[in-house]
């Protein structure tokens, strides 16, 4: 009994031991953790330097519905939390902040899945259409923010679990093209509210769902010109559980179809329903009744098991090549088109040199009549330009006397005694000038005269 008693009180001093110990460990942690946050309290009010000690946050999980618009919104003051405050106290925290998403593991966001935040001090927000392929598999969205005054960044998940819908899709589908909406804009809770309000009282359903939107820019759409508040402009897809309303269907008569093919304004009596807040493009409706579509199954090819059937071993090339004789490719490259060259030159070459008919010939082979006339010809001229060096005209301008400058003499032309006037022009406008001097005519063998 004494031994029984003596490890009783044993493991309990052991236990009161450890538990002082404990103690004593936390104690001491937290007053290091204390003076930890009391030094970099103190650093940061010297150096106006602040450093995030991250803090550890559960994923955030949301349900959409498949069919359904899904809608979510990155508030900018959820995330002004996760960075430090102004250096100042009491000044506004408007720091710019955006936000990157990405699917776990990938760069880009799923094809569904379409994000958008206009500017660093707006909201961002996510939103697209889930379909029924991604029913009961969970979609992790890495959400990370970026503080653009400090450069520090902050990191969510968000975890998207689709699930299904009951009366998935709805029949019948029509979409609407906004003019005067920004995607964002369509995207707030209430504009969508008085959106689908506006159709509920045009179309009359049961049940009203807002199915999808795009923005025109999406779909090839041109970015506005920044004047006069012009918007890029919104295509919003509703689904309704009863076929379309008369006035709805008014679009597809002939008359609004021919009005809008000259790009003019279809008449459509229940406009006015919309026009106080939303400016619908009647032309660009689209009416889909999915019950009289006709499917189109599209058989998918099989896989496989993803293994390559068995070839045998591969054999690689041996190191050593063996020599190859390069003569017949020269001979096809350079001696063929020589040879063809140099037999094309000596043809050209005689044709050229060999076959030339000469004056001999072509005068044999002229007519005696012709050569007659041609020598006639040829006598007249040459006679002409004989008379014409013998006619009395004014000399040129250019070819009067002049006095030398230093003697006084007179000088004669530069022109000697066979100078050819034929080359002197028949109409010498010198002779009607006033104070003509008279030239002297030119003698065969004499002198200059003045």
């Amino acid at each position: 009994m004494r031994s029984v008693g003596c490890f009783i009180c044993l493991c309990v001093a052991c236990l009161v031991s450890s538990a002082d110990v404990k103690s004593e460990a936390v104690a001491w942690r937290n007053s290091q953790i204390h003076s930890y946050f009391i030094n970099r309290q103190r650093a940061a009010v010297r150096t106006n330097v602040f450093t995030i000690l991250s803090r550890a946050h559960a994923d955030r999980n949301v349900y959409p519905s498949a069919g359904v618009l899904f809608v979510h919104v990155l508030e900018r003051e959820y995330f002004k939390g996760e960075f430090p405050p102004y250096p100042k106290p009491g000044d506004a925290s408007n720091d710019p902040i955006t936000f990157n998403t990405n699917l776990m593991g990938y760069p880009d966001r799923p094809g569904w899945l379409r994000y958008i935040q206009r500017t660093p001090f707006s909201d961002g927000v996510l939103y697209g259409s889930p379909t029924a392929d991604h029913v009961g598999k969970a979609t992790v969205i890495e959400i990370t923010a970026y503080n653009r005054r400090t450069f520090e960044t902050a990191r969510h998940n968000l975890v998207i679990n689709i699930i299904s819908a009951d009366d998935f899709p709805l029949p019948y589908q029509a979409e609407f093209f906004i003019k005067n909406m920004n995607v964002e804009e369509m995207l707030a809770s209430e504009i969508l509210g008085d959106f689908l309000g506006a159709v509920k009282n045009v179309w009359q359903p049961e049940r009203l769902n807002a199915i999808n939107i795009t923005s025109a820019l999406d779909r090839g759409g041109r970015v506005p010109l920044p004047i006069n508040d012009l918007k890029e402009g919104v295509y919003v897809m509703v689904g309704a559980d009863v076929p379309f309303s008369s006035c709805l269907k008014e679009v597809e008569t002939p008359q609004n179809q021919l009005r809008c093919s000259q790009e003019m304004e279809p008449l459509i009596s229940c406009d006015k329903k919309f026009k106080a807040q939303f400016h619908i493009d009647w032309c660009k409706i689209s009416l889909v009744d999915i019950t009289k579509v006709v499917s189109v199954s599209k058989e998918k090819p099989d896989p496989g098991s993803g293994v390559l059937p068995d070839m045998g071993e591969y054999n690689p090339p041996s190191d050593s090549l063996k020599s190859r004789d390069y003569f017949s490719d020269f001979l096809v490259t350079l001696a063929v088109p020589s040879a063809v060259a140099l037999v094309l030159f000596i043809i050209l070459g005689y044709i050229m040199c060999c076959r030339r008919e000469g004056v001999e010939k072509r005068n044999m082979q002229t007519p005696d009549i012709q050569l007659v006339h041609h020598s006639s010809i040829q006598k007249s001229s040459k006679e002409l330009r004989n008379m014409s060096k013998n006619r009395e005209i004014s000399w040129p301008l250019s070819t009067l006397p002049v006095f030398h400058p230093v003697s006084g003499e007179i000088v004669p032309p530069l022109h000697p005694d066979n100078y050819e006037t034929t080359s002197m022009p028949l109409m010498q406008t010198q002779t009607n000038l006033q104070n003509q001097t008279q030239i002297p005519q030119q003698q065969p063998a004499g002198k200059w005269y003045s």
